[in-house]
C-alpha cells in the first residue's frame, strides 16, 4: 500500500480507496466478490484456507495483466513484487490445503500456471529492475 501511495502521488493520481473501512469497496463487483468470499470462509477452516487460495488466484491473475499492460518501469517494479507476494501466499495456502486433505484448482489462472508456482521455491528479496526507482 505504502508503495502504490508513492506511485500515486509521484503520478497524480486519484485514490480509488474512498474509506478505509474494512470490508466496503467502491467498486460494486469487489464488494460482491467481497461478501461472497467471507460467507463461504466462514464456514470451516478448509473453506478460509480455499478462500485465501481463490484471492491469491485472482490477485496473480490481474497482476500478470496489469504488467503486460504497463510500460511504466515503476508499475512494474511494484507490480512484480506483489507478484511475487502472492506466488508466495499461494504455495502457502496450498500446502496448508494439502495438509488439511483439500485440492485446489486454479479458478482464474492457468493449471500449468498453478503447478509452475507450486513446482517452485519460495522466493525472497525486492524485485528491483529499475535502480533509480526509490520507494
Amino acid at each position: 500500500m505504502d508503495a502504490m501511495e508513492v506511485l500515486m502521488e509521484r503520478y497524480n493520481l486519484d485514490d480509488p480507496i474512498k474509506t478505509d473501512t474494512i470490508g466496503v469497496f467502491t467498486n460494486p463487483e469487489l464488494q460482491s466478490l467481497y461478501t461472497a468470499l467471507v460467507a463461504q470462509g466462514s464456514e470451516s477452516l478448509s473453506a478460509a484456507l480455499s478462500v485465501g487460495a481463490t484471492i491469491e488466484d485472482l490477485d496473480i491473475y490481474d497482476l500478470e495483466r496489469l504488467i503486460a499492460d504497463t510500460d511504466n518501469d515503476d508499475l512494474k517494479i511494484v507490480y512484480q513484487n506483489l507478484l511475487k507476494g502472492s506466488r508466495n501466499h499461494m504455495r502457502s495456502f496450498y500446502m496448508q490445503l494439502s495438509r488439511n486433505g483439500v485440492d485446489y484448482e486454479a479458478q482464474y489462472i492457468s493449471d500449468e500456471g498453478l503447478s509452475l508456482i507450486l513446482n517452485t521455491d519460495m522466493e525472497r528479496g525486492a524485485v528491483i529492475t529499475n535502480p533509480n526507482f526509490r520507494f
